[in-house]
Parts: structure tokens; sequence; C-alpha cells
């Protein structure tokens, strides 16, 4: 995200520490849940593990994405062209229960109305936000629509050479 709180893929800096920092996470992780517009832009990996960049840092991220397991979430789409996808078929809150019930690796949510529907839910256990050094103006706000508002405890931080911070948050449980 910008600094002023907007989501946008195409003003972010994905340098190649960005690029380990987000293999490194998606390595270790469980599965990614996303949104159909964000599901859709991620599909812009997969070609790239047929004809690699030859950026390695790119091209090793490319594999990590098309193999890390994926659930979309969306009331449009019928299938799913990438192998290590599939449509959820129930609430985010049973697919998530059902998810931790498999497995005790991670469930990250990769799109903003995701972002939005589990913190809702109260089923954010951390919050990983990485902020670029740039003033968007205008955009997608990360947290558009919640209801009520959420205090979080800083954990941890960790800075790129480009300026961009990743901003690790834990829940306040009130």
């Amino acid at each position: 995200m910008t600094l002023d709180g907007f989501c946008d893929h195409t003003v972010g800096i994905a340098d190649d520490e960005l690029h380990e920092h987000y293999s490194a996470l998606l390595s270790s992780a469980g599965t990614m849940l996303y949104g159909r517009i964000t599901y859709q832009l991620m599909e812009y990996w997969p070609p790239i593990v047929k004809n690699p960049t030859g950026n390695q840092s790119i091209d090793e991220f490319a594999v990590i994405m098309d193999m890390a397991p994926k659930v979309v979430f969306s009331r449009t789409l019928k299938k799913t062209d990438w192998e290590s996808a599939r449509i959820a078929t129930r609430s985010i809150e049973e697919e998530i229960s059902i998810l931790k019930q498999q497995s005790d690796k991670d469930i990250l949510v990769g799109s903003p109305s995701l972002t939005v529907a589990v913190t809702e839910l109260n089923l954010v256990d951390q919050y990983q936000l990485c902020v670029h050094p740039i003033i968007a103006g205008k955009g997608l706000p990360l947290f558009k629509n919640i209801s009520d508002m959420k205090f979080l405890k800083l954990t941890k931080t960790k800075t790129f050479g480009s300026g961009a911070i990743v901003l690790y948050y834990e829940p306040i449980k009130k």
C-alpha cells in the first residue's frame, strides 16, 4: 500500500529485495485467500514460470506463487485455470476454520476486500502491511468500510533499501 493508505500494485516498488521477502513469506504459508479481482491480477505469474524473465528474484517468486495453495472467493468466477487454486464453496469463516484444522501454517489474505471481511469478523491474528514511500493521492483504500474502530499493537518492523517498510501488528482484543 502507499503511504496514504491506498492499494495499487502499479505504484509500489517491486524490487529484488521485496520479491525475496514475499517469496520467503509465501514459502512458509499454508494458503493464500484472494477475491476474484486480486486473484486475476495474480494470474500474471504462471506465464513467467513457463518463460522466466532471467531475473532470479522475480522468477523464484513466480514459481513459489504458482505452487502456493490459493482459495478464491468470488460470486462470478466459476473455475480457475491455476492448478494450485480453487473456488471457495463455503463462507469465509467456514473456509478459514477448515484451513486451520488442516494445517498450522499461516493463512494469508491477499485482497483488500477480504482484508476488510476478516477484520470485521475478528479473524486476523496479525497484519503485515507493506507501506511504500509513495503518496498516490487516490485509489482503493485498504480498510474501506470498516464498521468499528480496531486497535492494534506494533510488534515488529522490517525496512527495505527502497524505503518500503513492513509493519507487523497484532489486534488488541477488547
